[in-house]
């Protein structure tokens, strides 16, 4: 009899100590109430707590990272697009984040999720496209502003994908293939502008030294000979030929 005792005591013990000993780690705190009523934070490391009278609940501190689940939103210039988002935030405030809120991540995730698109509806098509990093601070900062009173710090928001209608993503293909196209072309005009200037500078350098025509009239000679062709354009200089143009003029006159 007085073993089965001794065994019901130890029982008993062992149940009082698994409820009173509690281990909080480095990256966490414990909130602890006394009959219902907020005592305090405790930990890290190990918490005694009076059974059956005291209860503890954990709140981990490190930084949390929640996709936000992808929103259907129409922009300021009613283009229809899907949104989705990552956001990173942690507890600062263990006490806020356990008296002030139900489910501190719930909470953070369904705000996160309705300011994105409220931020999207303000924006144009392309602000959410070419200003990525302005959005992603406007919604940092709201975010951060709605969560401040339950102890939670937001440190980013990255949006992830702007996902498009198809006619909206046929439209601007066409509308980048035609700005190559323009690009493209000015580009070769602006190259017959540099190229008639030389031609022009050429032109004034070879009236104003005669030289420099039969310099390059030697030149291109060079050039046809190095080339493989059975037809050779022999081309001979007009004051050349002149002398014998007109004898010719002048002996048909004579007949």
């Amino acid at each position: 009899m007085n073993v089965f005792i001794y065994v019901v005591i130890a029982i008993v013990v062992i149940i009082l100590l698994s409820a009173a000993i509690k281990i909080v780690k480095e990256y966490e705190r414990g909130g602890v109430f006394r009959l219902g009523r907020w005592v305090g934070l405790r930990g890290p490391g190990l918490v005694l707590i009076i059974p059956f009278v005291e209860n503890m609940r954990k709140v981990d501190l490190r930084v949390i990272t929640m996709d936000v689940p992808q929103q259907e939103c129409i922009s300021v210039d009613n283009v229809t697009v899907r949104v989705d988002a990552v956001i990173y935030f942690r507890v600062v405030d263990a006490g806020d984040a356990i008296l002030k809120v139900l489910d501190y991540i719930k909470a953070t995730s369904l705000l996160a999720a309705t300011t994105l698109r409220n931020v999207v509806g303000q924006s144009t098509l392309d602000e959410l496209l070419g200003q990525r990093d302005r959005l992603n601070e406007k919604i940092q900062s709201v975010v951060d502003e709605g969560t401040n009173p339950w102890g939670i710090k937001v440190s980013m928001v990255e949006v992830k994908d702007v996902q498009l209608p198809q006619t909206m993503q046929r439209a601007m293909a066409a509308q980048a293939e035609a700005e190559r196209e323009r690009r493209a072309k000015v580009v070769h005009a602006e190259g017959e502008a540099q190229a008639a200037e030389k031609l022009a500078e050429a032109a004034k350098i070879i009236s104003s030294q005669p030289s420099a025509l039969q310099l390059r009239y030697l030149q291109t000679l060079a050039g046809i000979a190095t080339e493989r062709s059975n037809v050779i354009l022999f081309p001979l200089p007009m004051d050349l030929i002149a002398p014998l143009l007109g004898k010719v003029i002048g002996s048909e006159k004579s007949k």
